[in-house]
């Protein structure tokens, strides 16, 4: 046997489907923080599926070997996977909310972790709706009624 025979027993069918579909799912979370438009969506995407996927790798792979000490390494795999991939997320958006609200990125729009800007940053503040009142105010600007207010000394 070359290693490459069709399963043949229900276990072998379970280990198979478990493969497969753990690696589509580590495949669909790469395609996904290629896609989408935020760092928040992007980190949400490379996190919860990649560790499903793993973890169903791992499942199928342990499935396959059956052996006592193969189990425990891949046990351990998942359960780090399950305790960095969360930390590592938090810690990642955590930094780029802080250099956005702090007075954004230095040298242009804010980038997400795979360095590709975002393109809600790099499409520039986004258009009022069609509902919008047009003589409404920015955040910061004076209210329009300062009666009753002290102005500075002058």
């Amino acid at each position: 046997m070359n290693g490459l025979a069709a399963p043949t027993t229900v276990l072998e069918w379970i280990a198979s489907v478990a493969i497969v579909l753990g690696a589509l799912m580590s495949l669909l979370a790469g395609i996904a923080v290629l896609r989408f438009p935020d760092t928040m969506s992007r980190i949400h995407a490379a996190t919860k599926p990649q560790v499903l996927g793993i973890m169903l790798l791992m499942l199928g792979v342990g499935l396959v070997l059956q052996s006592l000490a193969v189990v425990g390494v891949l046990v351990l795999i998942v359960i780090l996977q399950f305790v960095t991939a969360p930390v590592s997320a938090h810690l990642t958006v955590r930094s780029v909310y802080r250099s956005t609200v702090e007075g954004g990125a230095p040298g242009g729009p804010a980038t997400g972790a795979t360095g590709i800007p975002d393109r809600a940053a790099a499409s520039g503040p986004a258009a009022p709706g069609p509902d919008a009142d047009p003589d409404d105010r920015r955040a910061g600007s004076e209210p329009e009624n300062n009666a009753g207010k002290a102005g500075p000394p002058g």
